[in-house]
């Protein structure tokens, strides 16, 4: 079976999720081995699993874009912006991390974060419709 340009470009992307999941469990044990209780900075922690997560999640996006109906094109801009979100959630998440400035970045909240996210809300759940319609098109109806 030949995998679609498409398809390998979202592989490639859950694969470097998946490294830098690895890469952030390092960091993770790490930081719990040094700390006198034994636990990461929140957002290490989180980092390391939301990349876990991430990854599988873009093998789903991977398997949507295979079976889309929609051209080339169409599934590397969906997907594209998904990866997008995800990569760019986990940058977040550890330079929260790496700098220790917060427990929680929503508090207190920036017209920034605020416009990150309604944008990352619209790119994921939307593009995602997309892939699902691909789909639909290309294996349903």
């Amino acid at each position: 079976m030949e995998l679609g340009a498409d398809t390998k470009a979202v592989l490639l992307a859950a694969a470097a999720m998946f490294l830098w999941a690895l890469l952030l469990g390092v960091w993770k044990y790490r930081q719990m081995i040094a700390a006198p209780d034994g636990l990461a900075h929140p957002y290490v922690d989180t980092a390391h699993r939301a990349a876990l997560l991430y990854s599988f999640a873009l093998l789903l996006v991977a398997t949507f874009v295979e079976l889309s109906g929609w051209s080339v094109l169409v599934n590397l801009l969906a997907a594209g912006a998904m990866a997008f979100y995800f990569f760019g959630a986990i940058a977040g998440y550890a330079y929260h991390g790496w700098k220790r400035d917060t427990t929680n970045q929503f508090h207190p909240p920036t017209a920034a974060m605020g416009a990150f996210m309604t944008t990352l809300i619209a790119a994921e759940i939307g593009y995602w419709l997309v892939l699902v319609a691909g789909f639909l098109d290309g294996q349903v109806l």
